[in-house]
């Protein structure tokens, strides 16, 4: 029986096995790798990743979806965790993962956010997303796409956009050309803020309004920072910023604290 695709869910289903095979080859699943695919639908990475696996493991919302997989697949090669991602504790799933994906359109953002919890137990991320999304997450300062989800997953992870994948390539099609992403957590050594909650507030007021200077665009905030000190010109928008500059003025502000 054809399953109907769900709006609610988000759901286009990949259906173009040259593209599913060039996620497997980017992917290079090795047999006993920690494996967890978000949104498996209706099974066309998940085949080919049990090809190369022992064991995989899946994240389904869909309660129909989730039950047609419990029965193609015997439960020690397949788990099936029966769930909305965006409240997964994915610490439970052991350490080293790797993650993959088709990702819902509708709760990109919110997810590869949610994700950040678990950087430090992730060996990599493989996520199919629409393209316009990873465009702002590889962008670099003074790029029209370069903003608030660009530099908080540039300050956690090394980001590398693979290739495009055409509308045709799903049922239903959708009205956005995708991509695919690998995204590898940044080492221990990485420059990081004192606070990753200041790093997140002190971003996202810099980019609300990005028009202005950083300078008015602060308000309050504004004659707490040393902007020579941080080699910040005082003409400076938020998307000039670099993300060691970002997490330099978190720190400034944390210490203040403002934010944090």
């Amino acid at each position: 029986m054809k399953h109907q695709a769900r709006k609610r869910f988000g759901q286009h289903f990949l259906v173009d096995e040259s593209i599913t095979d060039g996620i497997v080859r980017a992917v290079n699943p090795r047999a006993a790798d920690n494996v967890v695919e978000i949104g498996p639908g209706l099974s066309a990475l998940t085949r080919p990743l049990l090809d190369k696996l022992d064991c995989l493991k899946v994240v389904e919302i869909d309660r129909d979806l989730a039950a047609r997989l419990r029965g193609q697949y015997p439960p020690e090669r397949l788990q099936v965790t029966e769930a909305d991602v965006l409240t997964v504790d994915f610490s439970g799933f052991g350490p080293a993962l790797r993650v993959v994906g088709n990702l819902p359109y509708n709760i990109s953002s919110p997810l590869l956010f949610h994700l950040m919890a678990w950087a430090d137990q992730v060996r990599d991320q493989h996520f199919m997303l629409q393209r316009e999304v990873i465009d702002r997450m590889v962008a670099c300062p003074g790029d029209a796409d370069y903003g608030r989800l660009s530099v908080m997953l540039q300050s956690r992870y090394d980001m590398e956009k693979l290739f495009d994948v055409p509308p045709e390539a799903f049922d239903p099609p959708p009205r956005v050309v995708s991509a695919v992403v690998r995204m590898i957590p940044l080492p221990d050594s990485r420059p990081r803020a004192r606070s990753d909650k200041a790093l997140s507030e002190t971003v996202a007021k810099a980019f609300a309004q990005r028009r202005k200077m950083l300078r008015r665009g602060l308000g309050d905030w504004t004659p707490l920072v040393p902007w020579q000190q941080l080699g910040i010109p005082e003409t400076a928008r938020a998307e000039e910023l670099s993300v060691q500059q970002f997490i330099a003025l978190a720190d400034v502000l944390h210490e203040a604290g403002v934010v944090g």
